[in-house]
C-alpha cells in the first residue's frame, strides 16, 4: 500500500500557531502555578525556565517537585520525569505516519516542542485529511512558548505568594491526575491497576525518601494494567 503524500510548509506552521491560541491562556496559567511552586520549593528563576524549557510537561514537573529538598536526590526525579512522559512515546508512534516522510530535523524539531494538547490537535487535524505536518511544528511552538514565559511569570509573582499551600496551589498536580483518572475511566477493569498504584505508592513513600512512591505508583499501575489487558 503506498504511502499518503504530506508535506511541511511555512503555511502549516502558522495553521498550527494559529489554531493552538485558543489553548495558550491555559497553558499560561498552569505554567504559572509551576513557577509559584518552584519557587517555593528552593530553584531559581533560570533553573525553573530550564525545567519548563528541557522537560515541557507539566505533570511530570510539578510531579518531580514533590520529592524536591535542598538535597534532593537525582535518580528518583529523573525516574519519575521519565515514568510521567512516558505516554509521549506512544504518541511520536500515533503521529510517525505524518512525520515519517518530514526530514529528521522537522521530525524532532516537532516531536520536540509536542505537547499534549497539540498532539490532539493534530490528530484531529491527521483525521479530518490535513496533510502538512507543520501544523505539529506550529501548534507545539504555540504551547511552548507561554509555558516558558508563564513560569518566568509565576517565579515573579512568588513574591506576592510566600506560602502555595494557602492558595491550594501544591494540590494543583493531584487535582490535574484526579481529572485524567477520571477521563480515561474505563470501569471495573481500571480498578486493580489503581490498587495497585496506591498500594506500591503508600509502600515506598514509608520505605524510601525522594520521589520513588511517585515512580513506583506509575509502573505497579502500569503492570497491572498490561497484565489485565493481556488476559
Amino acid at each position: 500500500m503506498a504511502t499518503e503524500a504530506v508535506s511541511f510548509t511555512a503555511q502549516g506552521v502558522r495553521r498550527g500557531f494559529m489554531a493552538a491560541q485558543v489553548l495558550a491562556p491555559g497553558v499560561v496559567f498552569y505554567a504559572v502555578v509551576f513557577g509559584v511552586v518552584a519557587s517555593d520549593r528552593g530553584l531559581s528563576a533560570i533553573q525553573a525556565m530550564l525545567m519548563s524549557a528541557v522537560v515541557y510537561s507539566g505533570s511530570a514537573q510539578l510531579a518531580a517537585l514533590q520529592g524536591w529538598t535542598n538535597s534532593a536526590v537525582i535518580a528518583p526525579l529523573v525516574a519519575t520525569i521519565f515514568v510521567m512522559n512516558a505516554r509521549y512515546v506512544l504518541y511520536g508512534a500515533a503521529i510517525y505516519p505524518w512525520l515519517s516522510q518530514a526530514s529528521r530535523g522537522q521530525a524532532y524539531g516537532s516531536l520536540f516542542f509536542l505537547g499534549d494538547g497539540s498532539w490532539a490537535m493534530a490528530m484531529r487535524e491527521y483525521d479530518a485529511g490535513y496533510r502538512d505536518a507543520g501544523y505539529i511544528f506550529g501548534s507545539g511552538i504555540a504551547m511552548f512558548v507561554p509555558w516558558v514565559l508563564g513560569t518566568l511569570a509565576g517565579h515573579v509573582l512568588a513574591r506576592e505568594v510566600p506560602n502555595p499551600a494557602a492558595f491550594g496551589l501544591d494540590f494543583v498536580l493531584v487535582a490535574f491526575a484526579a481529572i485524567i483518572g477520571i477521563q480515561m475511566w474505563r470501569g471495573k477493569a481500571d480498578v486493580w491497576p489503581a490498587v495497585a498504584a496506591a498500594l506500591a505508592a503508600l509502600a515506598f513513600h514509608r520505605l524510601l525518601p525522594g520521589g520513588w512512591y511517585i515512580v513506583a505508583a506509575g509502573l505497579a499501575g502500569g503492570l497491572v494494567g498490561a497484565w489485565r489487558h493481556g488476559r
